[in-house]
């Protein structure tokens, strides 16, 4: 195998697939990289067994054929290489060693037959449909927070990605919960997703596909089975297992009778209780929200830390409320609103409670209270 390669068209291909190579692997094919050349374009697979990256770039490919490398080794070396540089990678097959040439630089890396590298089952996808990729990137921007970190509870290990029903028909609806905070995101049903099965994106999955996501022109090809999900481009392809498990009914956990509405300026919510929690007990972290007429007074009372308070000017005319909450869900609930107004629904301090940006009902957020 022999090709040659723009650096910035490698490092690209290169960065992803290492991304998803695991650091700590006991089958040492799994550190590797499989790149195959062929005709005008190269392709460059890397997985780890849950997840499989395909990555393919543009070459001149004076000797077609395959090999694997070690992943996080080949991204270091173009890395460094100059901007600019044409890359040639050479294989000697009698070696066993791929040369890597650019300019003066010169590397020879030890490869792993190609034979031994794990290629992901195919599978058939019974929906296929296209998103923009801003409209993906929404949904698992602003659920990913809620994400579950607790192995016991996998099922909550990812976003639960399904077609519900809403107000104004079916939705593409991305949820994710870890029982103390959950985001359910709407947007608008591709043609060709109406009969999509409801899957659990695992949390890695979704961390390396919001990497295809940044190109706002581009429309993401989604494929779905009962076992995996696709996300691909013309130059990726990201294949994943999905999280084998029923997602619970989250619509018990949202509220619907808290009518206590307190309208607020989002950003400086979030600055206002990142103020007042610096004095807060990392245990703890709690924060107590005293609601009065258009007035809103954060506090928090550390015995062993000390305390603070902050006074906001507030859209509220119900009774009084004292209310505490975590103040990390609070700031990451927060920091998801992209208008100017958070809409705070409340009905008691022991209830969860509600948040959407203004009146949009595509995203809401639910955080339970915790005692102060």
């Amino acid at each position: 195998m022999k090709l040659s390669i723009e650096r910035a068209s490698l490092l690209k291909a290169v960065a992803q697939a290492q991304s998803v190579v695991e650091r700590r692997n006991t089958i040492p094919i799994l550190a590797n990289v499989l790149i195959e050349a062929e005709g005008d374009s190269v392709q460059l697979r890397a997985t780890d067994l849950d997840i499989e990256v395909v990555d393919r770039a543009s070459a001149q490919v004076t000797r077609g054929g395959a090999t694997t490398v070690s992943a996080v080794t080949l991204n270091e070396i173009v890395r460094k290489l100059p901007d600019g540089a044409l890359v040639t990678l050479t294989e000697d097959g009698a070696t066993g060693r791929l040369t890597i040439e650019a300019g003066r630089s010169n590397f020879s890396l030890a490869t792993l037959p190609k034979e031994d590298f794990p290629v992901m089952a195919t599978s058939d996808y019974a929906s296929n449909f296209s998103v923009p990729a801003p409209v993906l990137r929404r949904l698992f921007d602003k659920s990913k927070f809620a994400i579950s970190t607790e192995e016991t509870r996998y099922y909550l290990n990812g976003v639960y990605m399904h077609v519900a029903d809403s107000e104004g028909g079916k939705v593409l609806r991305c949820v994710a919960t870890d029982g103390h905070r959950l985001a359910r995101i709407d947007a608008d049903l591709p043609q060709g997703a109406g009969d999509m099965a409801g899957v659990i994106v695992p949390r890695k999955t979704v961390g390396e596909m919001r990497k295809l996501l940044d190109d706002d022109d581009m429309q993401i090809a989604v494929s779905v089975s009962e076992t995996k999900i696709r996300f691909a481009t013309p130059d990726i392809t990201l294949t994943s297992k999905v999280i084998d498990g029923t997602f619970p009914d989250y619509t018990r956990v949202i509220p619907q009778g808290n009518t206590r509405k307190m309208e607020v300026d989002a950003s400086e919510f979030a600055k206002a209780v990142d103020r007042v929690a610096t004095v807060s007990s990392e245990r703890s972290r709690a924060v107590k929200l005293s609601l009065g007429q258009d007035k809103l007074i954060l506090s928090v009372n550390a015995p062993d830390s000390g305390a603070a308070e902050e006074e906001l000017s507030v859209a509220y005319s119900d009774e009084r409320l004292e209310i505490g909450f975590n103040a990390k869900y609070l700031l990451e609930i927060a920091s998801q609103v992209d208008r100017e107004n958070a809409v705070f629904m409340f009905n008691s301090s022991g209830d969860p409670t509600l948040m959407r940006e203004g009146n949009d009902t595509s995203a809401i957020y639910v955080v339970m209270p915790m005692r102060v």
